[in-house]
């Protein structure tokens, strides 16, 4: 299936985009935006913004719709990252961090530990820097270990509607898993914004879609993501359909009436695009 012209990619360049690769590079640190090939990579790296991807790059699950690549890293961890990310953070002078990170069930927390450890030392700046993550599918004393270090905004992303969820997602993650880390997460701290993320373009239904907005906002999601599905490589799932940006937008508007407070929607946008625009304009102000 051929992409549409709005699907088309920009080359990353600009000297800020140099700027942040360098301070990445510099940092021996990973970015979901290399690693997953995401589209928007140039255009956020530009604005002095990147996604940190800690606890390394291969992740014990894989899921079909995912570039990130699969592995088992043996219960190795880098105990010194978390304070390589803030000092990142600092180079790019950032007033906004997005930290997400591979799956690691591996670890006997997943990670949980050194998840907030990267969040205190972000926060621990002067001047402060407001943190937003994107977590495994985390429950209870892993759940609470990354709360309580109070990050602004808590993702989790069902990524798929409840249908394809056994087709795409690993078998170790389940939809109602998925919920219930975003339930519970809310539930620990209201002063925390949750979020999570849909990719269309597998075949889903528009009522499939509709179902899945309300189970996110029935358990206090608050912030809702829509982009479009695209194949990193041959060996992942199919595109079943390209979604025309005048569809992004009805669904945003829909979102909005139903009541999230902030709705990114559109073909490339993803989980952390506009992650600080989301947070200032939608819901806390800064």
């Amino acid at each position: 299936m051929k992409k549409p012209d709005w699907l088309k990619v920009p080359i990353p360049s600009g000297e800020r985009y140099k700027r942040v690769k360098q301070a990445v590079d510099c940092g021996g640190l990973h970015t979901v935006c290399a690693e997953a090939r995401c589209p928007n990579m140039g255009e956020c790296w530009d604005a002095g913004t990147a996604t940190f991807m800690i606890l390394g790059d291969l992740c014990t699950r894989g899921c079909r719709f995912c570039a990130v690549s699969r592995g088992n890293q043996g219960g190795s961890v880098d105990r010194e990252e978390p304070q390589r990310v803030a000092e990142a953070v600092v180079r790019m002078g950032l007033e906004y961090a997005v930290i997400t990170s591979v799956t690691r069930d591996d670890l006997d927390d997943g990670g949980a530990a050194i998840f907030a450890a990267a969040i205190r030392a972000v926060k621990s700046l002067d001047p402060p820097v407001r943190v937003e993550v994107l977590t495994p599918d985390y429950i209870g004393d892993d759940l609470e270990t990354v709360l309580e270090a109070a990050p602004d905004v808590f993702a989790h992303n069902i990524e798929v509607v409840k249908r394809l969820t056994p087709s795409m997602r690993h078998a170790g993650f389940s939809y109602e898993r998925s919920l219930e880390c975003l339930s519970r997460a809310r539930a620990f701290n209201r002063n925390q914004l949750t979020k999570s993320s849909i990719m269309l373009g597998l075949g889903e239904s528009d009522a499939e879609i509709e179902d899945s907005m309300a189970d996110l906002l029935d358990v206090g999601v608050e912030i809702l993501v829509l982009g479009q599905y695209l194949q990193p490589t041959r060996d992942h799932a199919e595109v079943i359909e390209y979604v025309h940006p005048d569809r992004f937008e009805k669904w945003a508007l829909f979102g909005r009436a139903m009541g999230f407070g902030y709705v990114a929607a559109g073909p490339l946008v993803r989980t952390s695009y506009r992650a600080a625009e989301a947070y200032v304009r939608g819901l806390r102000g800064a």
